[in-house]
């Protein structure tokens, strides 16, 4: 079964405004083109994935969880599939120092494999100093969809020791080692076979041309995976003919260098040839989660982002940093993150889409602001890119830690909407709808990636921007797509339904079912109104009595509870009618479809639901999931099992478990283990 389609600085701060039809076709149309400069002359194969790290479980009983029952990772069976994946399916890990070409050596084998035609899906684990360390790029390629890291690494190009070191202990027990001969050697006895390939020396002293060392890689890699030269030498082309023809010539020299290399060295290398048709070429681009996330900002119209570097979540600053300006828009960098969410309320206020990229330590501390854009009722975007550990903690690392922190993060009772996303395609998506989300309903939406997914690399479908329905805030003058009810229940937001005969605007009108009522542009005659981060009455005047206070919090909840209402459908995988159902969220989703793939195949059938909205919690989707399961599994990448917590609060229930917290995502062998354990403990 196949996942259905998922639904530079400036220097000035300017705010245009556009309401209503008009601005959502200005975005479309300015997205379209930004999509297709920033895609044009690739061909890609297609691909839809999310991602796919070491396992403790337990069970959540009703009314709470129980004592959570802790063990340690299940073996992993290196040989499991070895037969299937000799030809459709290879894990590749580049590992050695940070800055000695890693990431361009891994970046431009992705590139010539999907221009190939081959399913790509990445991992990065970067350093977390600012320099040197180890850095580790991990690809995969199928002929196939791919949706999760993979378990174990068939290849291993290990640039210096210490990228043997760990790269050596994922290493299939019948997978290759490639080293860098002229940087170390291996032990003799490490168990898997040795290949030496003096890529420092072929550089420097064959070729005479010290940086392209990573190239040189390229061309072995290309070699061993049978990817057609023809893609490699058109990619070096178009990076480097702005340098000039003699720079594209020892480019391509170090590229055949590497082929060469292992026809001549490598016995067999062909029993590593990824069977393919090389004639399809679907119409797809190559971007990482992050950049998933700023095309998605581009198509939903907005145009003003503000943030402050944070790892991983630069990787969006920095692109929409490139990107925005072809667009007129703008992105500041602020001197921090509370400075950040300063401006996000502001230009919210002034009537323009805003967003700000970070990651948990900046969330922390947005959250006094947040609480003004919750109280003003401001409409606002924070993305979450998580990584693990509170504090510093593991800046490169994965973690779904910051689900506590996004939907109660703050003080008093502050509805706000979590979303999030489960695949690099879906990062697009989700993005659209947490801005149409944040313009119907007025108010700030989370959006939770993870490192996992911001940093890996996808081929992914091109966006279809013509099924994008964008919302724009209603307004006092009637502009815009939300449907606030006026008095008259129509939900025109004509003008007078929210006046008095004395001709005062009623900013906060509570009397709408939804509890949105049209928001005035500063400017806007007859449409003062004080926005401020104290309790008031529908005029926006400040107010501390019971009735105020009642009236205006209930308001409030009264958006979350249409919100959850058009929650984006959720993610579903798997054989409706199974016995055993897993419920996860974000990236976990990819490891889980695989998972459910394989037990399948020995004769387990497993349901599967990722929501994509996370709070508030769906209960119209999960309910009748968990409704027809006789064991329903959570996995999820922290310790406490943090949306189990959730789910078991509002929908009480015996569930187990299934976390990781090591910095890693899972492994399919781990939710397989974990599925088939509990099945056998069961059967006896």
């Amino acid at each position: 079964m196949r996942p259905p389609p998922p639904l530079g600085s400036g220097n000035q701060f300017h705010l245009p405004v556009r309401t209503g039809a008009a601005r959502s076709r200005l975005c479309l149309v300015r997205g379209a083109v930004l999509l297709l400069l920033y895609s044009a002359n690739q061909q890609f194969d297609t691909t839809w994935s999310v991602d796919g790290g070491r396992k403790a479980t337990g069970r959540t009983g009703a009314g709470g969880p129980r004592a959570v029952r802790r063990c340690d990772a299940a073996p992993v069976d290196g040989r499991e599939g070895t037969a299937q994946m000799a030809k459709n399916d290879f894990v590749i890990r580049i590992g050695g120092e940070a800055g000695e070409g890693v990431q361009s050596t891994g970046d431009l084998v992705v590139q010539v494999a999907a221009r190939a035609g081959f399913y790509v899906l990445t991992s990065r684990i970067p350093p977390a100093e600012i320099k040197g360390g180890l850095y580790e790029y991990q690809i995969r390629l199928a002929n196939a969809p791919l949706h999760s890291q993979g378990d174990e690494v068939d290849i291993l190009l290990a640039f210096n020791e210490e990228g043997y070191d760990s790269g050596i202990k994922v290493l299939k027990p019948d997978g290759l080692l490639i080293y860098d001969s002229a940087e170390f050697t291996p032990p003799a006895d490490s168990g898997v076979r040795q290949v030496a390939l003096p890529l420092t020396e072929i550089a420097k002293t064959q070729l005479k041309f010290a940086l392209g060392k990573n190239v040189v890689a390229v061309g072995a890699v290309g070699a061993l995976f049978g990817l057609p030269v023809e893609h490699g030498t058109r990619l070096l082309r178009e990076r480097f003919g702005r340098k000039g023809e003699e720079i594209v010539a020892k480019n391509v020299a170090a590229l055949e260098a590497g082929i060469n290399y292992v026809h001549e060295h490598v016995p067999g290398y062909e029993q590593y040839q990824l069977a393919h048709d090389f004639d399809k070429q679907p119409d797809v681009i190559v971007v990482t989660g992050a950049q998933a996330i700023g095309l998605g900002t581009l198509a939903a119209g907005c145009r003003h982002v503000f943030g402050y570097p944070i790892t991983p979540a630069s990787d969006v600053l920095e692109f929409l940093a490139a990107e925005l300006p072809k667009v007129g828009g703008v992105v500041i960098q602020a001197e921090d993150e509370l400075a950040a969410m300063g401006m996000v309320v502001g230009a919210g206020y002034a009537g323009v889409k805003s967003m700000t990229p970070t990651s948990g330590p900046g969330v922390s501390l947005m959250t006094e602001l947040l609480g003004l854009g919750i109280m003003a009722e401001i409409p606002l975007v924070l993305v979450d890119v998580m990584r693990a550990g509170p504090s510093t903690g593991m800046p490169t690392r994965h973690e779904q830690g910051d689900l506590y922190l996004a939907a109660f993060g703050g003080h008093g009772e502050a509805p706000r909407i979590v979303l999030a996303c489960t695949s690099v395609a879906d990062a697009f998506y989700q993005t659209v709808e947490a801005f149409n989300f944040a313009e119907k309903y007025q108010g700030p939406v989370l959006l939770l990636s993870d490192t996992a997914l911001g940093t890996r690399s996808e081929a992914i479908p091109r966006p279809d921007l013509a099924s994008l329905r964008i919302v724009d805030r209603q307004t006092l003058a009637g502009g815009g797509d939300g449907h606030a009810s006026g008095a008259n229940g129509n939900g025109s937001g004509d003008f007078y339904n929210f006046r008095e005969e004395g001709g005062r605007y009623r900013r906060y009108d509570a009397s709408t079912p939804d509890g949105v009522a049209p928001m005035a542009i500063p400017g806007e005659a007859g449409g003062e109104y004080t926005a401020t981060g104290l309790e008031h009455n529908e005029y926006g005047r400040v107010r501390y009595d019971v009735t105020a206070h009642t009236t205006m919090t209930e308001k409030r909840f009264r958006k979350l509870e249409a919100a959850v209402r058009e929650a984006p459908p959720a993610y579903r995988y798997g054989d409706p009618e199974a016995e055993v159902g897993i419920i996860t969220w974000g990236s976990t989703a990819g490891t889980c479809t695989e998972a459910v793939d394989r037990l399948r195949e020995r004769g387990v059938a497993v349901d599967l639901i990722a929501p994509k909205m996370l709070w508030p919690l769906p209960i119209h989707q999960l309910e009748p999931f968990i409704a027809g399961k006789r064991r329903v599994l959570i996995a999820e990448v922290n310790y406490q099992g943090q949306f189990a917590d959730l789910l078991a609060a509002r929908l009480p229930g015996d569930y187990e478990r299934v976390v990781v917290y090591g910095g890693q995502p899972f492994t399919v062998a781990e939710i397989c283990a974990q599925v088939e354990r509990e099945a056998a403990v069961a059967a006896d």
